[in-house]
């Protein structure tokens, strides 16, 4: 049977293969593993109840799938702060805050409206551990926690929820954001009222796109993973930058002044740059993935800061990032970690962060984004080949110590094999895309030879 938590927690089509049923069981499940240990037993010698927050992204489903969240944990002696629609840095931000117990937020990210997600997150507004998720998996085919009388638990809303958050993002600020005109597309999602208010607060002039939220139209066309929109709206307003986030705004990514896009990447580039600077880089090291372009390697090793490269997902940026008390990582696709200030990825601080360093250098974000040059990339999925064989095959470790020779150190290449199905990822960096596209190609049709089941 395959494993139900995927790399960011449960996930499908909502009312088919994320169901009321499985949404009230995880809930129990989660209620039964995450109250154990000793501050639970504190809690409860002193008469009080655990306590966990739960949120959730506009898509319509999570009406039904938070209804029933609430009543597993309720029902399972948990009481529940119903924090409502809010970003999920939001609700790992206010189970710190508060000192909660753990949380839900109900989100499917980037994902389009039908699709629809739980995930949990620990005491203090950490991401789950493997062996933690595997726990709450393995409950669901237990006896849950059945308290009765005055020993169920309450379900209230949590009526400061937007305020806490909001008043953390801007205590975050390093500068102000006076005289600078942004445009924000919030993916018709859990940003459209918190982000706009930050960045006003914070001094900004703001034009919004994509914060009109319907409960289908979350990430339809607008969004992170849609900037042509917001390009167009921050050449039509005259704007010095756009900032894009997801469904759930954990994302974000910009435009520039001339409409260019500026990808996660850049924006760590940025930031590390800034807070090497002010002291704030720890051990002047950046953590990235390994998808994480060749030219952010290069900026990074000429201003004499460290990468440290992980594998793909904001999981093992956390990890790496923790392992060393680090302060900054991320990926590509905006996931851009401040462990000073949050827990997980947080678009909205992120977008401040860059747009305030903005205003403290009088810098464009063309200006400050020219640290790094791009390097074309091309990654092409090669699928129906035996994975598993990929780094055994001496014809296909040829081929790449012959790209690689061609490239020298005006590029790369990454062959990575899929987790889950049988698929090979080739990746080719070059200095320019005929050659990145001529190469990936090149290897694709070589791993296509060799390794077709």
């Amino acid at each position: 049977m395959p494993r139900l938590f995927g790399t960011d927690g449960v996930r499908g089509l909502a009312n088919r293969e994320l169901t009321a049923d499985l949404a009230l069981g995880l809930a129990q499940a989660s209620a039964a593993v995450l109250t154990q240990g000793r501050r639970a037993e504190e809690r409860r010698a002193q008469g009080r109840r655990p306590v966990a927050v739960v949120a959730r992204d506009p898509r319509i489903s999570g009406e039904f799938i938070t209804a029933a969240v609430a009543a597993g944990l309720a029902s399972s002696g948990v009481d529940v702060l119903d924090a409502g629609v809010i970003p999920t840095p939001a609700a790992a931000f206010l189970i710190s805050d508060i000192g909660a117990d753990f949380g839900v937020m109900v989100s499917a990210s980037h994902n389009p409206a039908p699709d629809n997600g739980i995930k949990f997150f620990a005491f203090g507004g950490t991401k789950l551990p493997d062996e933690v998720e595997d726990r709450i998996e393995t409950y669901l085919q237990r006896d849950h926690l059945l308290p009765t009388g005055g020993d169920v638990g309450r379900i209230r809303r949590f009526a400061d929820a937007e305020d806490r958050y909001v008043v953390h993002l801007i205590g975050t600020l390093p500068h102000r954001l006076d005289g600078l005109h942004v445009v924000l597309d919030c993916a018709h999602g859990a940003a459209s009222a918190i982000s706009p208010e930050a960045f006003t607060l914070a001094g900004a002039k703001v034009t919004l796109i994509g914060a009109d939220p319907d409960g289908l139209n979350i990430n339809d066309g607008v969004g992170s993973t849609h900037l042509d929109k917001l390009a167009h709206a921050v050449l039509e307003h005259g704007a010095d930058v756009g900032i894009a986030h997801d469904g759930d705004a954990d994302r974000c990514l910009a435009v520039d002044h001339d409409g260019n896009i500026v990808d996660g990447d850049q924006i760590m580039a940025i930031l590390a740059l800034s807070m090497a600077e002010r002291g704030h880089l720890t051990d002047r090291t950046l953590v990235a993935t390994v998808m994480s372009n060749l030219g952010l390697r290069k900026a990074m090793a000429k201003h004499d800061i460290r990468l440290i490269e992980t594998k793909v997902g904001d999981r093992y940026v956390l990890e790496a990032l923790g392992a060393e008390g680090l302060a900054l990582g991320g990926e590509q696709s905006g996931h851009v970690i401040m462990t000073e200030y949050a827990t997980t990825g947080d678009g909205i601080l992120t977008g401040l962060h860059l747009v305030a360093e903005m205003a403290r250098t009088g810098k464009s974000l063309a200006e400050l984004a020219s640290v790094m040059t791009v390097y074309p990339q091309i990654l092409i999925n090669v699928r129906g080949v035996d994975h598993h064989a990929l780094h055994s095959d001496d014809h296909v470790a040829a081929a790449v110590r012959d790209a690689e020779s061609e490239l020298g150190d005006g590029g790369r290449v990454l062959m990575r094999p899929s987790g889950t199905e049988p698929m090979v990822r080739v990746m080719v960096e070059a200095a320019d895309q005929p050659t990145a596209d001529r190469l990936a190609h090149r290897l694709a049709d070589v791993v296509r030879e060799r390794l077709t089941l």
